[in-house]
């Protein structure tokens, strides 16, 4: 039996520092117009709400899919929960958003920054649950390297050949 090592593919630090800086972006984008934003404090204030929920529900519903992806590991209520509520938090971040009485470019730029937030939101999950994956089958690599080598080790010193050694 041979000794066999998978190839781990990681992200390059390029790309989990566009990742993060696009994040940073978008959220600076999304604070400024927000900050800014004319009208009453009760319309600024449940914008903010509607971002905050949106970005929360963004990453929980990327957690959900990809927990999902090779088998369902959740409840279909626990799916319904996630759906519903990322669909909720962006139906009710854009009614705010269409309802309020500003300028249409101020709304034109709430809601492309708003966007942005999104798909960087989903872009960052997926990065770091890569990274987390990537860290976990390190670990086993290493614990099942670790196991042939002791097994190895063990073998070669009751002077047995072990299948698993390239000696």
């Amino acid at each position: 039996m041979e000794n066999k090592i998978n190839t781990i593919q990681r992200d390059t630090r390029a790309w989990r520092a566009q990742v993060w800086i696009s994040f940073g972006i978008a959220v600076l984008v999304c604070g400024t117009g927000l900050a800014w934003l004319p009208g009453g404090d009760l319309d600024r204030a449940f914008m903010v709400m509607g971002y905050f929920f949106c970005l929360s529900a963004a990453f929980a519903l990327s957690k959900y899919i990809r927990d999902n992806a090779q088998s369902p590991s959740d409840t279909p209520l626990w799916g319904m929960v996630v759906w519903s509520g990322f669909a909720l938090a962006m139906a009710l971040t854009a009614w705010g958003l269409w309802r309020m009485e500003i300028n249409p470019t101020w709304k034109s730029y709430l809601l492309v920054s708003w966007l942005y937030l999104m798909s960087s939101a989903f872009t960052l999950a997926k990065t770091l649950r890569d990274a987390h994956e990537v860290q976990q089958l390190e670990r086993a690599q290493d614990l099942s390297q670790r196991a042939v080598m002791v097994a190895s080790e063990t073998a070669t010193a009751r002077g047995i050949k072990f299948a698993g050694s390239n000696n």
